[in-house]
C-alpha cells in the first residue's frame, strides 16, 4: 500500500479556456492532494474539436494539454442537449451562434430555436464529461459523465453561473441555474456530478 505522508501534491492542468469552467473545477478539486493550474500558465493555447461527441472532444483537450505541459491533466466537455432540437446545440453549445459567439448570442439564438414552443416540449439536459489523464500518452484514461436535468425557460432569469444558466430550470430547486449560488450549483450540477465520479476514481488510484 503507497504511503501518503509527505507525498508531494500532484501537478495537473485544466485543459480550459473557460473562465467559468475554470473556476468551478479548481473550487472542486481543492480537497485533493493537487496543485491546480490553468493551461494558459504552460502557454497551452486552445485545441480544434474534431470530435463528434463530448467524451472525444475532452480526449483531445486533456491529451494536448498533457503533451505539452508535461503534466497530469483533466478536461470537461459539456453542453446542453435539448430534446425538442434533436440534441442539439450539444457539442456546439459553447459556439451555437457561431464561433465566436457570446453567452449572450447562444442564449437569444436557442429562445428563437424554441419559440412558442410549450413548456412540456422544452425540456433539456446539461452534460459534462470530464478527462483526466495521467500523461499524454495514457492508455487508460479516466472518463466521468455528468448528467442535469431541467428544461429551457422562454426567458433568462438571473445573474450568477455563465453559460446557459439564466435559461436552464432547475425543477427541484425550482428556479434557474443562474439564481443558484456557486456553492449550490456545485453540489448538484452536470460538472458536480462528473467531479464526484472522477474524485472517487482518483482516490482508487492513489
Amino acid at each position: 500500500m503507497k504511503s501518503l505522508l509527505n507525498k508531494a501534491p500532484k501537478k495537473v492542468v485544466l485543459a480550459s479556456g473557460n473562465q467559468g469552467k475554470l473556476i468551478e473545477l479548481q473550487q472542486m478539486l481543492s480537497g485533493l492532494d493537487f496543485e491546480v493550474f490553468p493551461q494558459s500558465d504552460f502557454n497551452v493555447d486552445s485545441v480544434e474539436e474534431t470530435g463528434l461527441t463530448f467524451v472525444e472532444n475532452a480526449l483531445i483537450k486533456a491529451r494536448h494539454a498533457a503533451k505539452l505541459s508535461g503534466f497530469a491533466a483533466i478536461a470537461d466537455d459539456s453542453g446542453i442537449e435539448v430534446d425538442a432540437l434533436n440534441g442539439q446545440p450539444g457539442i456546439y453549445s459553447a459556439r451555437f451562434a457561431g464561433e465566436q459567439a457570446t453567452d449572450k448570442a447562444n442564449n437569444q439564438k436557442l429562445l428563437q430555436s424554441l419559440n412558442g414552443l410549450p413548456k412540456e416540449q422544452r425540456t433539456a439536459r446539461f452534460h459534462s464529461v470530464l478527462v483526466y489523464l495521467r500523461h499524454a500518452e495514457d492508455p487508460t484514461p479516466l472518463i466521468c459523465h455528468g448528467r442535469w436535468e431541467g428544461y429551457i425557460l422562454d426567458a433568462p432569469v438571473g445573474d450568477q453561473g455563465f453559460g446557459y444558466d439564466p435559461l436552464f430550470y432547475v425543477p427541484d430547486q425550482d428556479c434557474a441555474a443562474a439564481e443558484l449560488s456557486r456553492e449550490q450549483k456545485n453540489r448538484i450540477s452536470h460538472r458536480a456530478k462528473a467531479m464526484a465520479q472522477l474524485l472517487e476514481q482518483l482516490k482508487e488510484r492513489s
